[in-house]
């Protein structure tokens, strides 16, 4: 089935004259893109919960395991930043095509050449360049939604999306390994991600149309690059946006932290869990998400964006991320407090669906440059969530790193008071 957005043949940039039919804050046109969207991001996270165990315990020290995770987040930095823009020149689907052809031919090199040969230097590689590919598919349906949903309904309309994202990533994901590695081992699990990625591009070819704009070939692609290079300056030049940019890059720095140190804590004699345990924890912290997105999406839209932000957002999330450190630390093993620490770290960490919809409405008449510094801001937060783990991890241990993440995010609730911007709407 097709799904189409309404009044296609505009410019990409362009919202339809129409009214785009929503339910509970979702656009029903493009209700089977958040289906490839939960597809593929199934497939991207199968490894989340067990890889940095496996690397080292196949031999690898946990800095060469937070490394991996971090050359990951650099090519996906760059990648977030570019796909907003390659979305306005070539179309949404396109665009989500190249990204899963790509995610799979480097998961198969990365397997073949460096997981199965226990080379670290193919790993590294290989993960590295798929960190181009999520990005890629995800992002360009992300601009997509901005461009149909209504500017006072967009956080909603967002909120879905980080559902789906989850329900993939974290949930179907973390069950799907739960169940096959049992029963096929580690290496058939990971080579099973690859169809989960081609189902939803599938789905995408079908299901998301978007007109490209009439530059494309070589001269698209100077003009992506160019729109993407100007993108650059607006967060020197403009105040609020400079912000908003500071705060994307600490939004998620647990999102992307808590898969490089928390496996090898909660596993540990100090963390008292069996990998099964700890993976119903993280299963549960990932099982909440779509919950919180959805309901802070449709709060925020209500109560104010940045409001959402500062309390539930950053200072929430200064004490979530604490405490779902030292809960194991005083009751190892704990299963009960162990999954009400991940629930409510997972409220919280939700709440940042807000920061998806400021980005376009601080600069509504250029979206696409828009969601590609909102892009770049988090791929640099999937980059330094593990670049702090290995910086710190060797020294100071977990408890250095969860107390860093803490203080970030302390220092990002107080930066919100600093914001000047009017929630359309209100």
């Amino acid at each position: 089935m097709t799904s189409h957005g309404p009044h296609t043949g505009d410019a990409p940039g362009a919202r339809s004259c129409a009214p785009t039919r929503m339910v509970w804050g979702l656009p029903l046109a493009l209700g089977w893109g958040y289906v490839a969207v939960a597809l593929f991001m199934t497939g991207d996270g199968i490894e989340v919960t067990f890889l940095s165990r496996y690397v080292t315990d196949t031999g690898f020290s946990a800095r060469d395991a937070a490394l991996l995770f971090s050359a990951f987040g650099a090519t996906a930095a760059v990648s977030g930043w570019l796909s907003g823009i390659l979305a306005e020149v070539y179309g949404a689907r396109h665009v989500m095509l190249v990204g899963a052809a790509w995610w799979v031919l480097c998961q198969a090199a990365f397997l073949k050449f460096g997981i199965e040969a226990s080379s670290y230097e193919m790993m590294l590689l290989f993960y590295a360049l798929r960190g181009f590919a999520h990005p890629l598919f995800f992002y360009a349906f992300f601009l997509r939604i901005v461009q149909v949903a209504p500017q006072t309904r967009l956080a909603s309309a967002l909120g879905w999306l980080w559902s789906v994202y989850t329900i993939g990533y974290g949930v179907l994901a973390t069950f799907i390994a739960g169940i096959a590695i049992p029963h096929f081992g580690v290496l058939p699990t990971l080579w099973m991600s690859l169809f989960w990625i081609v189902a939803g591009a599938v789905v995408a070819f079908f299901a998301v149309t978007s007109a490209a704009t009439p530059d494309r070939g070589a001269g698209g692609s100077g003009r992506a690059l160019r729109q993407a290079l100007a993108s650059l300056p607006v967060i020197i030049k403009n105040r609020d946006i400079a912000i908003m940019f500071f705060l994307r890059v600490v939004s998620n720095l647990s999102l992307y932290g808590f898969p490089v140190v928390m496996p090898l804590f909660y596993t540990s004699a100090q963390g008292g869990f069996s990998m099964a345990q700890w993976m119903m924890v993280y299963g549960v912290y990932f099982f909440v998400q779509p919950f919180g997105n959805v309901a802070w999406g449709l709060i925020g839209d209500r109560i104010g964006w940045i409001r959402q932000l500062r309390w539930a957002g950053f200072f929430g999330c200064a004490l979530t991320t604490l405490l779902f450190y030292y809960v194991p630390l005083f009751a190892p093993g704990n299963m009960v407090l162990a999954t009400g620490a991940a629930a409510l770290a997972a409220v919280t960490v939700t709440s940042f669906v807000a920061i998806s919809a400021l980005f376009p409405a601080l600069v509504p008449s250029h979206k696409g440059g828009a969601v590609s510094i909102q892009n770049l801001g988090g791929g640099l937060s999937n980059f330094l969530g593990p670049a702090l783990a290995a910086g710190l991890v060797t020294h100071w241990g977990v408890q250095g790193v969860i107390v860093a993440y803490a203080a970030l995010y302390t220092v990002a609730g107080g930066m919100t008071f600093f914001l000047r911007f009017r929630q359309p709407g209100f």
